[in-house]
């Protein structure tokens, strides 16, 4: 049986790539818990998470124009993409992603101008980060440094950034935190990568789960909630570092496992919903235990 095309709009809403939108909103969540829960500046956090999100969609659709447009999604096994699936011109999805990023760097104006410019520089380079991750002539997604650069933005940016969003200050334990918001977003990047070893190395995309293997690409998870752990007991508590890695067990099985290909579609599934849990646990632990 052949499965109808999505439609007009939820086309557009799968091509944003919704299980990845927890990379985006939890850092702002922490960041913001990190300093003084009853002093948080919720119109800088809004603004925050607006440019969290629009720079995440915004990624997302310069992926799938990068990858459509170079064929590497041709064999690939995840879920739906605009460009491949030739649904939606590639100039429009292109279009799509400079407007969304557009929209990240006006709200990010906005914001600078109630803290500090400086910040202008901070958002520029993370809208370099997310075109050039499979865009430009060489895409450093394509050698193995997408895990370095999403622990630096949506770790450490953007947990640290919104921190010092809120009065200009950067508490110490941000910078905890940010490590382990940060493993967790690289956790989510390994269940996408897992999944798409096979197709990665047959277009040459070389992932750092691709260079590994599908066997020894599994310890990357473990790398990645290693992170995670220490992040969260020493930004936070050591109980929530326990906790931490309790929420992640599951992933890190259905990683060990012998499933390959699509039969790894649930574990963007299990870390989407770990990285959630992890954004309650820390920011709750920040609220209770660091008033």
């Amino acid at each position: 049986m052949t499965t109808a095309p999505p439609g007009p709009v939820q086309r557009w809403v799968l091509a944003a790539r919704p299980r990845t939108l927890p990379a985006a909103i939890v850092p702002v969540v922490v960041g913001a818990s990190a300093v003084r829960p009853h002093s948080i500046n919720w119109v800088n956090t809004l603004a925050c998470a607006i440019i969290a999100l629009a720079l995440q969609i915004g990624t997302n659709f310069a992926n799938d124009y990068s990858d459509g447009v170079r064929g590497t999604d041709e064999v690939r096994v995840g879920p739906f993409r605009l460009t491949a699936s030739r649904l939606v011109p590639a100039s429009r999805v292109r279009t799509a992603a400079f407007a969304t990023f557009g929209a990240a760097a006006i709200v990010g104006v906005y914001l600078s101008s109630r803290t500090s410019w400086w910040m202008i520089a901070v958002g520029a380079t993370a809208i370099a980060a997310g075109w050039f991750y499979t865009g430009g002539p060489r895409p450093y997604g394509y050698y193995g440094f997408g895990e370095f650069f999403v622990l630096v933005y949506f770790g450490f940016v953007a947990t640290v950034g919104s921190a010092y969003a809120q009065h200009e200050s950067i508490p110490a334990r941000s910078w905890w935190l940010a490590l382990s918001v940060g493993g967790a977003a690289c956790a989510l990047l390994e269940a996408n990568n897992l999944r798409d070893v096979d197709g990665d190395r047959a277009a040459g995309k070389k992932t750092m789960a691709a260079r590994l293997g599908r066997e020894g690409a599994s310890w990357l998870v473990v790398v990645c909630v290693v992170a995670i752990v220490v992040g969260g007991a020493l930004g936070s508590h050591w109980v929530t570092g326990l906790i931490a890695l309790a929420i992640y067990v599951p992933a890190i099985r259905f990683a060990f496992s012998s499933k390959r290909g699509r039969e790894l579609l649930p574990l963007l599934a299990l870390s989407a919903r770990a990285q959630l849990l992890l954004g309650v646990i820390l920011s709750a632990t920040c609220w209770l235990v660091h008033p």
